[in-house]
């Protein structure tokens, strides 16, 4: 994993996090764990509104905390209610706490390599609906990061569960001076939070 990410990495596992919040995760972690002790694949669907912001930080820390905790067949993806683009200001945080990111197209909806280690495969972010043919279309868990993609999507076509793990929208605070700062909390405070999830995974004896 590169150095910088390492670091941003232990700093997030610092973090505290309540016992209303674990409530909230707990049953994403038993939904892992299950799939792990049936030797089955896992594959995780981060869900938002516009998938231009708290979806792809999810998707990419919950693939990088994965590969921290050595759970393999993990796949995670993210899509909206609608496609935008990933906002440039996700990339650039991400940037900044250490991940490598090549964006790969210039059009309005950009296709960015997210690398977390240099041996790994990247992660494929763009902004999607949550059902476009690039997410999977079955056996998959819709994890709803904000209150909106919940409330307006009472049934995900496909999902096997579906868990409501919210966040914050820090676009309420695009164009202040707070902004770097709370696009970084955000990303730290997902990060955290699918470090905690992850390391709660035990795996069976007979693997």
């Amino acid at each position: 994993m590169h150095p910088q990410l390492s670091s941003t990495l232990e700093n997030s596992s610092k973090l505290i996090i309540s016992e209303e919040r674990i409530a909230v995760l707990q049953p994403l972690v038993e939904y892992i764990q299950t799939k792990i002790n049936n030797l089955e694949t896992i594959q995780l669907n981060f869900i938002c509104t516009h998938n231009s912001r708290r979806s792809h930080l999810s998707q990419i820390w919950a693939q990088t905390m994965a590969y921290h905790f050595g759970i393999k067949n993990v796949f995670c993806y993210s899509g909206g209610t609608e496609a935008t683009a990933m906002f440039s200001k996700v990339g650039e945080t991400l940037t900044n706490q250490g991940f490598q990111i090549q964006q790969l197209s210039s059009d309005n909806n950009p296709v960015y390599a997210v690398k977390f280690d240099k041996n790994e495969a990247a992660i494929i972010c763009f902004s999607k609906t949550f059902d476009n043919a690039f997410n999977p279309t079955s056996g998959f868990a819709a994890i709803m990061t904000c209150s909106s993609a919940d409330e307006e999507c009472p049934f995900i076509a496909g999902a096997e569960k579906r868990f409501p793990i919210r966040y914050d929208d820090p676009k309420a605070f695009d164009g202040t001076d707070l902004m770097d700062a709370k696009y970084a909390e955000r990303s730290l405070e997902i990060a955290s939070e699918l470090y905690f999830v992850f390391s709660q995974i035990k795996s069976p004896a007979r693997f």
